[in-house]
């Protein structure tokens, strides 16, 4: 379940209301007259099913009340409530499969910014990876997987082309292409450094590495690796199940190919330089073909699925108001009632 905070201007409650009411899946909805002080109106609380999330948070979007108002969603990690179980079995589909887009789209534009954070998280993971490589060590390899931060930009690619956000697509591919150029150079000054004190070496690095030889030869198999890990990501982050193993999958050819590429370039072995380029930029097109395409499905799944609800409210499904007992639904003031318990510091819920 979702818990939804609205603060509605003074005239927009009833509009407000009644979309919460023709929502199938909500449930406790709370009206405090005359409790939001910015901007001046009232407080509206409601819970709704995630899988109806995505469509009430729309409708009141298509009020204007992301602009005039505000709009805050928060998980219900416990509801102990017969009403919320009802709700959820009337809403369609499974709330695992549900896709807030705004919230992905809030998600991704977080995480796809080229800040410090970013960068150095980048440029750590290139550098440990890279260690990986020329030690021909499987577990630093894994370790660079799990601190790589590249695909919040990935995502916020396939984001951008399905929502058609160009400013997000914008400041994704800085993300991505900046953070990697930067993270390649800093790791190529690394490799030598640690040239320089006997920790590297050519010989190292063009030594026969069974464990990590993958990552310089791409094959078929890297772009099958690529497009599930693309797909196993975007249904990660939809369904907010994301953690350090899907991070893991989805570096598993990026982040040690962009460092095989720098410390190959430090010791002009433009053989492995161009191998790894080769990786890096058919698993980055991978993830992201089907990353995208991912995003296309479970919208044109959640389109149809909205769609199923709507004829069913057109054909005489009643919203949650109208199924509930006379006695048990909240009454909404009268506007000359609102404004004198405003007056008079009544702020009892309605």
């Amino acid at each position: 379940m979702l818990h939804l905070r609205l603060l509605v201007p003074d005239g927009s409650t009833d509009e407000v209301v009644r979309a919460v009411e023709r929502t199938v899946g909500t449930a406790h909805l709370v009206v405090i007259p005359g409790a939001a002080r910015d901007p001046l109106g009232d407080l509206v609380m409601v819970d709704v099913a995630r899988e109806a999330g995505d469509e009430l948070i729309s409708d009141l979007r298509g009020l204007g009340l992301d602009r005039s108002g505000s709009i805050s969603v928060e998980n219900i990690d416990l509801s102990l409530s017969e009403r919320a179980e009802k709700a959820e079995e009337e809403a369609p589909g499974e709330g695992v499969d549900a896709v807030l887009w705004e919230q992905l789209e809030d998600v991704t534009h977080e995480e796809s910014t080229l800040s410090f954070t970013y960068l150095a998280f980048l440029t750590l993971a290139t550098m440990i990876a890279a260690c990986g490589v020329v030690l021909d060590n499987a577990i630093l390899i894994v370790g660079a997987m799990a601190v790589g931060p590249e695909f919040g930009p990935l995502a916020g690619v396939c984001t951008a082309l399905v929502q058609r956000a160009p400013k997000l697509a914008w400041r994704s591919l800085v993300a991505l292409i900046g953070g990697f150029a930067v993270a390649m150079a800093l790791t190529t000054a690394f490799g030598l450094l640690m040239d320089n004190f006997g920790l590297f070496t050519r010989a190292m690095l063009e030594a026969e590495r069974p464990n990590t030889s993958f990552i310089w030869n791409p094959d078929p198999f890297s772009l099958v690796v690529a497009v599930l890990a693309g797909i196993a990501g975007m249904l990660s982050l939809t369904s907010s199940r994301s953690g350090a193993l899907v991070g893991v999958a989805i570096s598993v050819t990026t982040v040690p190919a962009a460092a095989n590429a720098a410390v190959a370039l430090g010791y002009g072995d433009y053989a492995q330089v161009w191998g790894s380029s080769g990786q890096l930029l058919l698993n980055l097109a991978g993830i992201l073909v089907a990353g995208t395409l991912t995003l296309i499905t479970q919208k044109l799944i959640w389109t149809a699925q909205r769609g199923r609800v709507r004829r069913r409210g057109q054909t005489g499904g009643a919203g949650p108001a109208e199924r509930a007992e006379p006695a048990e639904r909240a009454e909404r003031a009268e506007p000359g009632e609102r404004e004198s318990r405003t007056g008079s510091g009544d702020t009892s819920p309605v």
